[in-house]
């Protein structure tokens, strides 16, 4: 017992990128203006929808939420990614990759939730707009804000518990930038099939199932736009959906690339870059698609730049 405590592993090193080397300086300085692009692009939003009166709707405090969520990833990964570039040092203690991934699995569970309620909230919209108001009250969305927040952070935790209860000993290191599930549990020493079954399961549900919902919710959508019978109609009701579903398809399409795939078909380089379109690029991206997309925000956008001008 004495000779295995001696080999538990306290700290991992995270490789990053290590091809690239000698343009780490180039690559620090693009992904540290990525992150100030982030971080201004849905701060924008974060401020613009609680000013703007005619923004208080369900569709832009659901967008809100989003943004939040966008911010907090990359803050989680991003920063971390920063020192590991500029420092070439990988080390991170077992206990802050646990909360890192922890944080990391939660918020991408939000996400699903929040584009799954986006969508049905277009799906009433669209489909049953004469009763959109009387059902989607202010109460119902604070309500599936709530439940996107909660119900996205309370599953992981038992995940995260049984990965603090795991043993991790001789090797040490993780290739790649930030502590995901597999390459964390792949240096595990002791049982992992509890922690599998149970991440297996929640991501499962939290994934899976809200993307049955935005399914469900654009096959309606779609079937309700093709009976409007003027063009003009039928583009009118598109716009109002196109944004979140360019968001949507970006974000589960690489989920599922990356986790639908087997890893072993996939070559570490590949799921590192798949990794980030979905902590740097989607996050880039959604304020740009909505801010070019969505014609309320850019005349709110407008109107605030006229008064301060």
């Amino acid at each position: 017992m004495n000779n295995f405590n001696k080999t538990l592993v306290t700290h991992f090193i995270l490789i990053g990128f290590k091809n690239f080397h000698e343009v780490r300086i180039i690559v620090f300085i693009n992904l540290l203006l990525i992150y100030i692009i982030i971080f201004i692009g849905n701060l924008f939003i974060l401020c613009l929808v609680p000013i703007v009166k005619h923004l208080h709707t369900p569709m832009y405090i659901f967008l809100n939420n989003l943004s939040l969520s966008d911010v907090l990833v990359t803050s989680n990964i991003v920063p971390n990614m920063l020192r590991i570039l500029w420092t070439e040092n990988g080390s991170i203690t077992v206990s802050s990759c646990t909360f890192q991934f922890y944080i990391f699995g939660s918020l991408c569970a939000t996400e699903c939730l929040l584009l799954a309620v986006m969508s049905y909230d277009r799906y009433l919209a669209i489909c049953d707009p004469l009763r959109y108001s009387s059902i989607m009250t202010f109460r119902l969305c604070r309500n599936l804000v709530l439940f996107s927040w909660l119900a996205g952070f309370t599953p992981t935790f038992p995940v995260a518990i049984c990965l603090c209860k795991l043993y991790f000993c001789h090797l040490n290191t993780i290739d790649h930038f930030f502590c995901d599930f597999a390459p964390f549990l792949e240096l595990a020493c002791s049982d992992i099939s509890t922690v599998k079954m149970l991440a297996f399961a929640f991501s499962f549900i939290f994934t899976f199932f809200p993307f049955i919902i935005i399914i469900v919710s654009y096959a309606s959508i779609i079937n309700t736009i093709l009976k409007i019978k003027t063009e003009k109609g039928r583009q009118k009701a598109f716009s109002t959906c196109s944004s979140h579903l360019a968001v949507v398809s970006l974000y589960y399409g690489t989920l599922f690339i990356l986790y639908g795939v087997p890893s072993k078909k996939q070559s570490s380089d590949i799921n590192k870059i798949l990794s980030l379109l979905y902590t740097i690029v989607t996050p880039l991206l959604n304020p740009i698609i909505y801010s070019l997309k969505n014609q309320e925000i850019g005349r709110a956008f407008r109107k605030i730049f006229k008064n301060f001008s």
